[in-house]
């Protein structure tokens, strides 16, 4: 029975991540929208949900370290892992607004988020209080003013994407949206309960499925829709998601966890945020030429492999 469910909650993500993405395409037609703003906004949002659930129950479990750790550990997975496939599958398009704006931006709240965390202002141990949170959920509230307020300027559908769009009006359009987001993140959360049950029958040890399962798997949401839009070809969107999805984890998820108890996490280290800074700094460097190549992409990935084999030789 294991195994059955994970093979349907495996097809419930790849329709899910279809439609999803498809509704949001939808979406940003008929709101004149661009595509990027609708991936960073309606889909990094989407996608995040997991996170937020896992973050918020650490917070009020009294876990701090959880909400942390699961926001480093995802913006991590979320740049070097799922961007680095995306670019693998279809190379990605890196606009001059995304590295004159979206990119810093993302890089700045990354090196804020450190700069709170260790409290660098005060000097004293490394915590997230509720004051921290205030700063950051400020943040994202000028963050989404900001990204609507430009998607508008630059997201203006010509007649043929609009007529394209599918499904064609804005109701059905949200509602494929909600019913993709919901799809997806149930089969993600099925995936990943089967996928642990596997690996403990096979014998495998709790450390590894804490470091591999159980860290990405909050992050297989933006995965799939990542994929699934760069398979579209519609790059901008899948970029947006990741992007997206890293300011919502920072600014969301840790602004409101920080409000239920203050967040301590000792066992994130400077290595682990370094990394999380490191990798924006380089999505921007391979992206100069206008676009990450699919040579840049197993760059990334080659990083990322880096990384865990680090997690790991300090865990096992």
């Amino acid at each position: 029975m294991t195994y059955v469910l994970l093979v349907i909650s495996f097809v419930a993500i790849i329709y899910g991540a279809n439609w999803f993405v498809d509704g949001a395409v939808a979406v940003a037609r008929r709101l004149k929208v661009s595509d990027f703003v609708i991936g960073a906004v309606v889909v990094g949002i989407g996608t995040s949900l997991p996170e937020l659930v896992v973050s918020i129950k650490g917070a009020i479990d009294g876990n701090a370290s959880v909400s942390i750790g699961n926001v480093v550990g995802s913006n991590i997975f979320n740049v070097l892992a799922i961007l680095s496939v995306t670019a693998i599958a279809y190379p990605v398009t890196i606009t001059r607004s995304n590295l004159r704006k979206d990119l810093p931006i993302c890089f700045g709240l990354s090196v804020l988020l450190l700069l709170l965390t260790f409290n660098l202002f005060d000097g004293s141990q490394p915590t997230l209080a509720w004051y921290d949170g205030v700063v950051l959920l400020a943040c994202f509230v000028a963050y989404m003013w900001m990204s609507l307020r430009d998607g508008k300027k630059e997201g203006a559908a010509t007649p043929e994407e609009l007529a394209d769009a599918k499904p064609t009006s804005l109701g059905k359009a949200i509602g494929l949206v909600l019913v993709g987001v919901v799809v997806l993140i149930v089969g993600c959360d099925t995936f990943v309960d089967q996928a642990i049950a596997i690996a403990k029958q096979l014998g495998v040890s709790d450390a590894f499925i804490s470091i591999t399962l159980i860290a990405c798997g909050t992050s297989l949401p933006e995965l799939a829709a990542s994929v699934a839009a760069a398979l579209k070809k519609n790059t901008q969107l899948a970029l947006g998601n990741i992007i997206g999805s890293n300011i919502f984890n920072i600014c969301l998820i840790l602004g409101i966890s920080s409000q239920v108890i203050t967040l301590d996490a000792p066992n994130i280290t400077i290595v682990d945020y370094a990394v999380m800074v490191g990798a924006l700094v380089l999505t921007a460097l391979l992206g100069l030429k206008g676009k990450i190549s699919r040579w840049g992409g197993l760059v990334m990935f080659a990083c990322f492999g880096c990384y865990l084999a680090y997690l790991i030789s300090g865990q096992l």
